[in-house]
């Protein structure tokens, strides 16, 4: 761990007990007391600042509308690779040549290309010796963005047509400059050559690991030109993962003879790789919701110690798709089952921790998503043993082994739930990583309390959320959502933790499940194969809910603002009973109220959000009699100082 993200943990503590004692101090990130204009009255009101205020969004149109929708122009451009590929162990150097058919779907006239080439990251010229780019540490698992060996990739040719094009490389992206411009609606064919050697470990995505090999942003690949900032030319650092066109990818991957290849896509030669009884397994799984053996642990075994000579050539396709990726090595063990069509497969080497229930895993996720979201589109789901943390891609997921059940499962359905947030929601990654890992670990609580019903993991999995709020917003150190994930310094929190704690209050605090769930469902549906802006998102939404959520956005999204509702006092009233409340933080939220009478009742009510609307502080009016008031007596919220929320006060002079 860096010793910054250290200290953070060390002092974090402190910071929070010195700002919790001036609580009228405006912290960084939060909307400062000053935005509250007192009136002659005394009371305070909202100036110019007020959470309310409309979200400054871009301005809708046909291509994207008000609504949140693909509007009746909405375009993107279609990306169809052709792949011919082969591994050579020995070197570790993957050698390739791909023909690109690109289809300009926009009403633009395009003079050049942009592609990504992610493995020079780990070149010579590379930046990640140069830029420190701190782990992302996720429980046990580690997701270290830098580089053990490997080489740039090296291009060879690049040609349209017969002609060479002139072509220009600038760290992880090139420039390839058009003989003559791609007109709207026009097509184009590019042959690119290619070789690299695989590094031992690269930046999360692609290693070695002895005869294992994952392989991962492994070839030239078209950036997306989209109606939002044309081409999308964000260099690869690490965090970043990746925003694709989607199109058909056909792969020819030619291996030494031994090895067992799983991949993006389907096989399309069975004949040529796999043996009789591989192939009479894999038929009985394709009717079996229970694990089929493909390739038992002693087979694996006795495929490795056996000396192969020459190669192997394993061809795939795929269709709408954004990326392809593959694992290789001679011990794979391999397991298969079916759910409503979809093969489930899980590759692994023997004695590998918890993989025997692996299968069983992918299963339940598949499963679980596609009733809750949209059906899983593709013919199979293949989960893969890889020497890195955990890493998605179509139809293919990469998962380490780890010390514990709950994490390997955790690590499992989330890269399975990568599935739908981004390969058939695709966003761009590259710049707003939270709007697919924050969606995706939010789907990803109802996985695991489904899983682990019964045990405590499942009672504890939303309350961690919660557990480590302290920790990570700390004023002063904690980044907006909003800002770019190679600009934090916290991915763990702002990626992930945080977005899918917002969701969660969303749907079960602000919205309700039913309401939420019909509403992020549509969306899913909506964009699918599609590229969704966090603007869109936003507007289908309240669109969808008939809400306006401007200020839900700009607290949780664009802001570090804190929650603190306050019991400031109870009073008498013409009504009865007037309990004074307030929101000393800049994040507003509903609020839920339990009032204890004279008498030993009590009721809880819910007050909207729209109490706020005028004012950070609201005077609820009731029935005489009122001795106790208590904010959030459920302790469903992060509210940074619950000493506050009861009055009469406990435990304070």
């Amino acid at each position: 761990m860096p010793v910054r993200t250290r200290l953070s943990v060390i002092c974090q503590g402190a910071v929070i007990a010195l700002i919790l004692a001036l609580p009228r101090t405006p912290l960084l990130g939060q909307e400062s007391e000053s935005a509250a204009a007192p009136t002659k009255t005394g009371s305070i009101r909202w100036g110019d600042e007020s959470p309310f205020r409309p979200l400054p969004l871009p301005a809708p149109n046909d291509i994207r509308t008000g609504a949140g929708r693909p509007g009746p122009d909405y375009w993107q451009q279609r990306v169809d690779y052709t792949i011919h590929a082969s591994l050579d162990v020995a070197t570790h150097t993957i050698r390739g040549s791909e023909t690109i058919r690109y289809q300009n779907r926009s009403p633009d006239r395009l003079y050049y290309l942009w592609m990504l080439l992610d493995p020079n990251l780990c070149g010579p010229d590379g930046t990640d010796d140069l830029l420190y780019q701190p782990p992302l540490i996720v429980g046990e698992v580690v997701f270290d963005f830098s580089c053990t060996g490997g080489s740039e990739m090296r291009i060879e040719k690049v040609e349209s047509g017969g002609r060479a094009l002139a072509h220009t490389v600038h760290g992880t992206l090139m420039r390839v400059d058009l003989a003559t411009p791609l007109e709207p609606r026009g097509e184009l064919e590019l042959v690119i050559d290619w070789s690299w050697e695989v590094p031992e470990y690269g930046y999360s995505r692609t290693a070695r690991d002895g005869t294992l090999y994952q392989i991962a942003q492994w070839y030239p690949r078209m950036t997306v030109y989209d109606d939002l900032v044309g081409w999308n030319t964000e260099q690869f650092l690490g965090a970043g993962e990746f925003y694709l066109e989607y199109g058909d990818i056909t792969v020819d991957l030619t291996v030494p003879a031994g090895y067992v290849v799983a991949a993006t896509g389907a096989i399309r030669n069975p004949e040529d790789v796999l043996s009789t009884e591989q192939r009479r397994r894999l038929e009985r799984a394709g009717s079996s919701s229970t694990p089929i053996a493909v390739i038992t642990a002693e087979e694996a075994v006795a495929n490795a110690e056996q000396r192969h000579s020459g190669t192997r050539t394993w061809r795939f396709s795929a269709e709408n798709v954004r990326d392809f990726a593959f694992a290789a090595a001679p011990n794979f063990q391999w397991d298969a089952s079916n759910w409503k069509g979809i093969l489930i497969h899980t590759f692994y080497r023997p004695n590998a921790t918890w993989w025997d229930e692996s299968n069983r895993m992918a299963h339940h996720s598949i499963r679980y998503f596609s009733e809750w979201l949209v059906h899983y589109p593709w013919p199979h789901a293949t989960v893969v043993e890889g020497p890195l943390g955990g890493m998605e891609y179509p139809m293919i997921t990469f998962v380490p082994t780890v010390p514990d059940r709950e994490t390997f499962f955790f690590v499992l359905t989330h890269e399975l739930g990568h599935e739908w947030f981004p390969m058939i929601v695709g966003s761009n990654e590259r710049m707003h990583m939270w709007f697919d890992e924050g969606l995706n670990t939010f789907i990803n609580l109802g996985s695991i309390q489904e899983y682990f019903q019964g045990e405590p993991y499942a009672d504890t999995v939303v309350q961690h959320l919660f557990n480590v709020h302290p920790e990570h917003a700390v004023p002063g150190l904690e980044r907006p959502v909003s800002v770019r994930p190679d600009a934090h310094h916290d991915l763990f929190w702002s990626a992930y933790q945080k977005p899918a704690m917002m969701l969660h209050l969303l749907r079960t605090e602000v919205l309700g499940e039913e309401r939420f769930d019909r509403a992020f469902r549509e969306y899913t549906e909506a964009w699918s194969y599609k590229h969704p802006s966090p603007p869109d998102f936003y507007r289908f939404m309240e669109d969808a809910l008939g809400m306006d959520l401007d200020w839900f956005w700009r607290g949780w999204i664009y802001s570090t603002a804190l929650l603190d509702q306050a019991v400031e006092s109870i009073g008498a009233s013409e009504e009865g009973s007037a309990i004074h409340l307030r929101s000393r933080g800049g994040l507003v939220m509903p609020v839920e109220l339990r009032l204890t009478y004279e008498d030993g009742t009590s009721e809880t009510v819910r007050i909207p959000v729209q109490m706020w609307y005028q004012a950070p502080d609201f005077v609820f009016r009731t029935k005489a009699g009122v001795t106790s008031a208590e904010l959030d007596p459920r302790g469903v919220y992060p509210d940074v100082d619950r000493e506050n929320n009861r009055w009469p006060r406990v435990g304070r002079n």
